[in-house]
């Protein structure tokens, strides 16, 4: 093959790569950019998502199953030092702890069985 093909092949694939979809690293800093300038609350053009994560009565839950504290934490994987401080107060369960609650609370079978699997 001669020269002119040679380049003419590598100026059709160079054309063909400039013309893909932005690289998956290209596109993260681009999220990252328009999320830097959203928490700075400048007009950015970006789509934002918010979810309501539910506050759940975790006494009110468990108590309705009519387990225990140390039945309770044992059966879904919470330390019952933990799962004391949430009803007494003291703190307070994160975001996803929240939901995994508000999921137990409606569906505790669901959450029963995944865990056996599980283990």
């Amino acid at each position: 093959m001669n020269t002119t093909a040679k380049t003419k092949r590598a100026v059709k694939t160079v054309d063909r790569v400039a013309r893909k979809q932005p690289t998956v690293g290209a596109r993260i800093v681009e999220g990252l950019e328009q999320a830097i300038t959203w928490t700075r609350g400048e007009n950015a053009d970006v789509r934002v998502t918010l979810v309501h994560v539910p506050d759940v009565d975790v006494r009110e839950v468990r108590t309705k199953m009519g387990l225990s504290q140390a039945q309770f934490a044992t059966k879904f994987g919470f330390p019952p030092a933990t799962l004391r401080n949430w009803e007494q107060g003291r703190s307070r369960p994160d975001a996803p702890t929240r939901v995994l609650l508000a999921v137990i609370a409606k569906h505790p079978e669901a959450v029963e069985d995944v865990l056996r699997k599980a283990s």
